[in-house]
C-alpha cells in the first residue's frame, strides 16, 4: 500500500515514514501544501496522510482542491488543534478521518488499517481474496489452501495492486507509479521482472491464478477455475 504523508514538520514527518515502512508501507514525503497537492493530483496512493498547518497552502485547501479534481483516496488528517470545529471543517471538506498531534503510531497504524479496508474493501482480517489465493499486504504471506509463501514487499504490493484492479488491465506505467512513485526513474524492465517472480510463486503454489499479458497494455489478473 502506498502512502503520501504531507507533513511539514521533519521531526514528526521521518519517524512516521520509518514507522510505516517498518509496516510494509511504501512512503512519499511532501514537506509543504503546493508539493502535497502535485503529489495527491496524480492519484497513484491509497491513502494521503495530510497536517492541516502548512507552508504555501494549508491542508485543507489542498483537501478541498484534491476533491474537487475528483481524487478520491481516502484522506487521514493530522492537526494540532482540539476544537471541534477544525474536525467539523475537514470532515466536511472531504476528510475521511483525522487524528490529533501528538499521537500515538499504533493508533495512526490502526486508522490507516481501517481506511485501507474500506477503499479496497477487504474483510475485517485485511486480507485480499481473489479466487483460490489470499494475500495478507502486512505480514506478505500468500495463501493458498495449505500452502504459503512469503512474497517480497514489491511481489506483495504488486499482487495487492491486481487484485484491486482485478476487472482491468493495469499499465506497466500505472504499476510504477503505485510502486516506486511517479518521480522515479524504475524502468518498465524492473515491472517485467517482479512480474516474472511473482508469477514463479503463484506456480509454485498450484493455485488457480495467473498473470495475464496483455500485449501493448499491461497486466490482469485470471482465475482460470471460472472458466471451467
Amino acid at each position: 500500500m502506498k502512502i503520501l504523508l504531507i507533513e511539514d514538520e521533519v521531526y514528526i514527518a521521518k519517524p512516521v515514514e520509518q514507522a510505516l515502512k517498518r509496516n510494509n508501507y511504501s512512503v512519499d514525503l511532501a514537506f509543504d501544501g503546493e508539493h502535497g497537492l502535485d503529489c495527491g493530483l496524480t492519484d497513484v496512493y491509497d491513502i494521503i496522510i495530510l497536517d492541516i498547518m502548512l507552508p504555501k497552502m494549508n491542508g485543507l485547501n489542498v483537501l478541498r482542491e484534491l476533491r474537487k479534481n475528483d481524487i478520491q483516496i481516502p484522506v487521514l488528517l493530522l492537526t494540532a488543534k482540539k476544537q471541534t470545529t477544525d474536525k467539523i471543517n475537514g470532515l466536511d471538506s472531504g476528510a475521511d478521518d483525522y487524528l490529533v498531534k501528538p499521537f500515538d503510531t499504533d493508533e495512526l497504524l490502526a486508522r490507516l488499517r481501517a481506511l485501507g479496508r474500506r477503499k479496497s474493501q477487504i474483510n475485517l482480517d485485511g486480507i485480499l481474496k481473489f479466487g483460490n489465493i489470499e494475500l495478507n499486504p502486512h505480514t506478505l504471506f500468500l495463501t493458498c489452501g495449505d500452502k504459503n509463501n512469503k512474497l517480497t514487499l514489491k511481489e506483495s504490493q504488486l499482487l495487492e495492486l491486481l487484485i484491486q484492479r482485478k476487472n482491468m488491465i493495469t499499465p506497466k506505467e500505472l504499476i510504477i507509479e503505485k510502486l516506486w512513485g511517479y518521480e522515479t526513474d524504475t524502468e518498465v524492465s524492473h515491472v517485467e521482472y517482479h512480474v516474472s517472480l511473482l508469477r514463479k510463486k503463484l506456480m509454485a503454489m498450484n493455485t488457480f491464478v495467473s498473470i495475464i499479458t496483455v500485449r501493448g497494455s499491461g497486466y490482469t489478473l485470471k482465475d482460470s477455475e471460472c472458466d471451467k
